[in-house]
């Protein structure tokens, strides 16, 4: 008898975890094709999309059925830089002093929550103290709400440089951070700290090439690393299956990092033409994080938001990567879609949008940047990125066409992510 009432438990919570789901979308973009669909549905069953068919399919008793035929249906968006353990604010120099890993856990709860209600179903956390990791494992349990996160863990940076997490602490409280903490000086020191973060859970790497602009140091341009040291990084990453993300903005450091072989490299503020090129030889992404680069160059103006010596780093940034964003898209460098979100307020990433199209994007080509080319990027294409057979349902809806007016991507209705509504204003 018991066993009989264990196998009808077990059952009826497999047939609950996999229902079928029809959507019925009154215009599809499915993150690959140049052009939207008219009168589509798409079937989920259980997280992932098991048919996308033309036409609005009659549901059956079997199926639940979601209308969206007001709505124009786009896959779910992927943000390839953010920090979801903080965000910006008068006193975000003060917190570190301040605050307990508790803390900054509790908030980056807040954070990913609104990050999902944004409609963005996945991001890269570019780097943190390590709760990073911890959120990541408490959304994957479906213990909190929050978009579906590759992490790096702690960046790494050179002693001084950009990722150094004693920089401006007076002398006392400095010590000698090492490879543990993130700071590589050396080769060794490279490899040591690739294999500290394999240790602790991350799912990539991530570098600071040069100096940072919400750094306490005065330069934020000059290169950080050793070509060598780089290559050190990378070739120890690929060993267990990381690639590389490079914060860049100086040209030299950028330069350093492609050769060595890094994925992505994250500003690129300063970017000549031959690094361009090199990016485009090699395949290396550029994630500009326009939106970021705005936001610190109008809270430069605004006095006492950012300690004395970053404002003038900041006033700069703003304007130069937009710049340098239009002459890369003229260019040709193969692009992705990243914000720096925590730089200005979580859940504003759908802003980027207008900005790339803005410095000369087309509209299509910046949602295929936040999806299948971004899913490309991390080589999870099978998994998510668009809209097909066998990928996660991660949806999103707005009202409007988006193709028209890209604004309406920074106002999202109905959020679904891995074949569950989280948001539905429908």
């Amino acid at each position: 008898m018991r066993i009989s009432i264990l196998f009808f438990l077990v059952t009826l919570s497999f047939s609950l975890y996999a229902q079928k789901t029809m959507v019925h979308c009154g215009e599809l973009i499915d993150g690959y094709s140049s052009e939207p669909r008219k009168e589509q549905t798409i079937i989920i069953e259980g997280e992932r999309i098991l048919e996308v068919i033309k036409g609005y399919a009659v549901p059956t008793p079997d199926l639940q059925l979601i209308d969206l035929k007001s709505y124009t249906v786009l896959p779910g968006f992927i943000d390839m830089h953010v920090h979801l353990e903080q965000e910006t604010g008068k006193n975000k120099y003060m917190n570190k002093f301040t605050q307990n890993p508790e803390d900054k856990a509790f908030e980056s709860v807040v954070y990913a929550e609104r990050t999902l209600m944004a409609g963005f179903t996945t991001v890269r956390d570019l780097g943190g103290s390590g709760v990073n990791i911890s959120l990541r494992n408490a959304i994957n349990k479906g213990l909190i709400d929050g978009p579906r996160i590759y992490t790096a863990g702690k960046a790494l940076g050179v002693t001084g440089g950009h990722a150094d997490p004693t920089n401006g602490f007076s002398k006392e409280l400095m010590g000698n951070p090492g490879p543990k903490e993130g700071v590589v000086n050396g080769v060794e020191d490279a490899r040591q700290a690739v294999r500290q973060r394999y240790k602790n859970g991350a799912d990539l790497i991530k570098i600071t090439a040069t100096g940072g602009v919400l750094s306490l140091a005065k330069n934020g341009t000059g290169p950080h690393f050793q070509e060598d040291e780089i290559r050190a990084v990378v070739e120890t990453a690929k060993d267990y299956g990381f690639h590389v993300a490079a914060h860049a903005h100086g040209d030299e450091g950028m330069k350093r990092a492609v050769r060595a072989g890094v994925t992505t490299i994250e500003h690129g503020t300063y970017m000549s033409k031959e690094t361009m090129q090199l990016m485009k030889e090699r395949n290396t992404y550029f994630i500009p994080t326009l939106l970021a680069g705005a936001f610190v160059a109008e809270k430069a103006e605004e006095e006492g938001y950012y300690p004395e010596i970053i404002v003038p780093k900041a006033a700069a940034v703003g304007p130069q990567i937009f710049d340098t964003y239009k002459k890369a898209v003229k260019f040709g460098v193969p692009i992705g879609f990243g914000t720096d979100a925590g730089v200005f307020l979580h859940g504003d990433n759908g802003k980027e949008f207008e900005l790339m199209v803005a410095g000369g994007m087309a509209e299509m080509q910046a949602i295929k940047c936040a999806t299948s080319i971004n899913a490309s990027i991390l080589k999870e294409s099978e998994n998510i990125g668009g809209i097909k057979k066998g990928v996660y349902a991660d949806l999103v809806a707005v009202k409007g066409d988006p193709i028209q007016d890209i604004t309406v991507l920074q106002s999202i209705p109905f959020v679904m992510k891995g074949g569950k509504v989280y948001k539905n204003e429908n």
